[in-house]
């Protein structure tokens, strides 16, 4: 498999799994008998954090790789999976409020709750790590700056998943007092397919972006290069 084919293999697969994983959202997994159809939002909002912490833990080792051996390409890997990453993590807290507001009544202007707060924290920390990347000087300081700052960001990622555990917070454990899930098999099953998908599905759009960057440094390198030449 090229390089160049790997984005649209990933793009079909995704959306082939994702497309599998809404079918069993709908028409296979159980309603919830208390929260009702809304309910169903779960699925693709744990998804897409666990989607978007999988990102940043992309930027973190190609950041880390990056400082110890500067090179384009993780540098490129670095910034498209902060891309990606930032995406999903506005899925997530979009469906989260859509979710909590009918079935807790909750407000995120009036209640305070600890993950979605940590959250948002770890958004405004990636968005940052973007704006860096974007108004920086350009150059390798630049970039390494930007490395650090996905770094120490990811430092708010257990700190997001731990919340539950650490402080009063509406949202609910994966797991049961006894250890046990909290979910009945058939919802089990459902969210781990519908996580596998939403991977594949990432995995692509970091794979797009990617090869955009990538593109667009050759383009710029070669308009450099006839620029020169010109002014020979």
């Amino acid at each position: 498999m090229t390089e160049h084919r790997l984005p649209y293999v990933l793009t079909a697969a995704g959306v082939v799994a994702l497309l599998g994983a809404l079918a069993m959202v709908f028409l296979y997994a159980p309603q919830d008998a208390v929260q009702g159809p809304v309910q169903r939002i779960f699925y693709l909002h744990v998804s897409a954090a666990i989607a978007g912490f999988a990102c940043f833990a992309i930027v973190v080792v190609a950041s880390a790789t990056h400082l110890v051996r500067p090179g384009a390409a993780s540098d490129r890997l670095a910034h498209a999976a902060a891309q990606v990453g930032l995406v999903m993590l506005t899925v997530n807290i979009s469906m989260g409020i859509v979710w909590a507001k009918p079935i807790w009544g909750w407000d995120p202007s009036q209640t305070w709750d600890a993950r979605f707060t940590t959250t948002v924290v770890l958004w405004l920390i990636y968005a940052g790590y973007l704006l860096v990347r974007k108004f920086a000087s350009p150059g390798w300081q630049a970039s390494r700056l930007a490395a650090v700052v996905g770094i120490f960001g990811f430092i708010d990622v257990p700190i997001v998943y731990f919340s539950v555990q650490w402080w009063r917070t509406l949202h609910p454990s994966l797991r049961a007092g006894n250890g046990q899930p909290a979910l009945p098999f058939a919802m089990l099953l459902t969210f781990g397919v519908t996580v596998v998908a939403t991977l594949i599905l990432t995995a692509a759009l970091v794979s797009i972006r990617y090869s955009i960057e990538q593109q667009a440094e050759e383009q710029e390198g070669r308009a450099t290069n006839a620029s020169l030449e010109l002014a020979r």
